[in-house]
C-alpha cells in the first residue's frame, strides 16, 4: 500500500509566526493556492480513500488535494489534530520565548521532554495519530493509495517512528505547506518513507518553503 501524507497548507497565524495547535484558523490565500498546486499534482494519481484532520485548514488542503470528482471519499479522524499548545496557542514565538524561556529553549533542544502549558507532549500526540493512522490503512491492499492530510507536528511523530528515531529527533527534517511524504510498505508496522518534504509543486529544489511557528 501507499500513503500520501500532506501537511496542510499556510495559514495567516503560520505566516505571522503565530502558535496554532488546535485553533481552527483557515487557510491563506496563499495557502488555498499552494493547496490547489497539490491538487493538481495529484490530478492524475489514483487514490482510494482520504482522511483528514478535521481542523479546517487539514480538511480543506484534502479537498484541494482530491479535486471536487473525488472529494466524497475524505472522511475526518480527531487523532489527527494538531498538537494542543495549550496557552501557548494564539501567541508569537517571540511572545512565547518572553513569557516561557525555559519551556520554549526546551521545545527546541529536548522536545520530547516538554509538555505544553494545559496541553499536549509529542508523545501525547503519537499516542493518537498512530492509532489514526492504522484506522485509515485498514482494508488497503497492495496497490491502493491514501491521502492523510494532517500537521506539522503529527507528520513529525509518524515519521519519527517510522524511520525508528527518537522524538528527541523532530527537528532533523521539515515539514513545509502542503509537502508530500510517501511511504510504501506492506502494513503499518513495515512502512518505509520513500519521499520526505516534497513540495516541487509550490517550491523549487533549493528554494524555502519558510513557517515560523511549531
Amino acid at each position: 500500500m501507499r500513503i500520501l501524507l500532506a501537511r496542510h497548507g499556510e495559514t495567516p497565524w503560520n505566516a505571522e509566526g503565530r502558535y496554532q495547535g488546535q485553533e481552527d484558523i483557515a487557510l491563506s490565500p496563499v495557502g488555498e493556492s499552494q493547496a490547489r498546486a497539490l491538487g493538481e499534482r495529484l490530478r492524475e494519481v489514483r487514490i482510494d480513500c482520504a482522511v483528514a484532520s478535521p481542523l479546517s485548514r487539514a480538511r480543506r488542503t484534502a479537498e484541494f488535494a482530491l479535486g471536487e470528482a473525488r472529494a466524497a471519499m475524505l472522511q475526518v479522524d480527531e487523532g489527527l489534530m494538531e498538537i494542543a499548545h495549550g496557552e501557548w496557542e494564539g501567541l508569537l514565538a517571540g511572545e512565547i520565548h518572553a513569557r516561557d524561556p525555559d519551556r520554549a529553549r526546551a521545545w527546541r533542544e529536548a522536545p520530547h521532554e516538554v509538555l505544553m502549558p494545559q496541553g499536549e507532549s509529542l508523545q501525547h500526540v503519537l499516542d493518537r495519530a498512530w492509532p489514526a493512522l492504522a484506522r485509515a490503512c485498514e482494508g488497503l491492499g497492495d496497490g491502493d493509495t491514501l491521502l492523510l492530510v494532517a500537521h506539522d507536528a503529527v507528520n513529525r511523530v509518524l515519521l519519527c517512528r517510522i524511520l525508528g528515531i527518537p522524538l528527541s529527533r523532530l527537528w532533523g527534517f521539515r515539514q513545509a505547506p502542503t509537502t508530500l511524504n510517501l511511504l510504501e510498505g506492506p502494513s503499518v508496522e513495515r512502512l518505509e518513507v520513500v519521499r520526505l518534504n516534497d513540495c516541487a509543486h509550490h517550491t523549487p529544489l533549493f528554494g524555502e518553503a519558510v513557517h515560523r511557528a511549531l
